[in-house]
């Protein structure tokens, strides 16, 4: 089978496409044939040698997987033809990847493949973000970064969707435009705008009562002046490649409150947590409430340019790379 190696830590000179043998399900496993592989910024981490715990090289990129289910491993709760999504142990940046039975999800009947690679990590991401770590309540201000990527569109329609007042940052009018569509009451241009002023004077010095910032760096300190006293600030990423320094000063001060949140880790360590957000997801995504945004989609054998294209702020929805 064809695959995507990650040879050594580095640029995206680093990834090759390789032939593999396909592989087998260990116990408790499934084998899914790749119909679609979402593409995530911990995908971009990885490869940089930045993310905690994560895989060392040479490995077959990838995390998350929408497809068909091929072969079931001993005692895995799976049948051969299970339309499935989620995560894969590794290597979902492939034409076959093997997957715990646990950390799949039903692929919903007419949602498309490549549709179904852009929920597990996004929608996940952005409701526990807001409501089983934020505790977003209706009528409360929320300000997401990146508010037209993976998780930035799911965020904004969830937010909307749950009578918030949502402000949103982009870099471009063609960003914001579908940040706006999608629900945004006020998109902000940060190329163009400072946007803890711009918070400022929409909000006439009240600010804002939940930030979720993926971004990092210089990005996080800002945010907080962006809070009402307190006000919480949910941390879920390093987009900018450099983890955010706050002030504990601040947070004392203002009595801030500030989470992390990682998919992965609470996954294992606090699964009903991060699951119960799956029945509200799927009504939303049946009702047709909530939609996935795939803005791009990539062959399997363009993964280096796929991912360049995220580092180099193109995208915008959710980018795939299909097999």
């Amino acid at each position: 089978m064809q695959a995507i190696e990650v040879t050594d830590f580095g640029g995206n000179d680093v990834i090759e496409v390789t032939d593999r043998d396909v592989p087998d399900p260990g116990p408790g496993q499934v084998r899914v044939e790749v119909k679609a592989a979402g593409i995530n910024f911990a995908d971009i981490m990885q490869r940089r040698g930045h993310y905690q715990g994560g895989p060392e090289p040479p490995y077959v990129a990838g995390m998350e997987v929408a497809g068909v289910v091929d072969a079931v491993g001993e005692g895995a709760d799976r049948e051969v033809g299970d339309r499935v999504m989620g995560f894969a142990d590794g290597g979902a940046f492939a034409e076959y990847a093997v997957a715990s039975a646990g950390g799949l999800l039903d692929a919903p009947e007419g949602m498309s493949f490549a549709e179904a690679a852009g929920v597990p990590v996004q929608f996940l991401t952005a409701h526990n973000c807001l409501f089983e770590w934020g505790g977003l309540e209706e009528g409360e201000r929320v300000l997401i970064h990146a508010a037209a990527g993976g998780v930035g569109t799911a965020a904004v329609q969830l937010a909307s969707n749950a009578g918030a007042d949502v402000f949103g940052t982009a870099s471009t009018a063609e960003k914001l435009d579908l940040a706006a569509d999608l629900g945004c009451d006020h998109p902000v241009n940060y190329t163009e705008t400072d946007f803890v002023e711009a918070v400022e004077e929409i909000t006439d010095g009240e600010n804002l009562d939940l930030v979720l910032d993926g971004i990092g760096g210089e990005t996080s300190s800002q945010s907080l002046e962006t809070l009402r006293e307190f006000g919480r600030m949910v941390c879920y990423g390093a987009a900018s490649g450099t983890p955010g320094q706050l002030d504990t000063g601040e947070l004392l001060f203002n009595n801030y409150t500030v989470y992390g949140y990682h998919l992965g880790r609470g996954l294992v360590k606090e699964p009903g947590r991060v699951l119960s957000a799956v029945e509200p997801l799927n009504e939303g995504l049946a009702s047709g409430d909530l939609e996935v945004i795939v803005g791009h989609e990539f062959d399997l054998a363009e993964a280096a340019e796929a991912l360049q294209f995220i580092e180099d702020r193109n995208s915008s929805g959710k980018v795939v790379l299909k097999p």
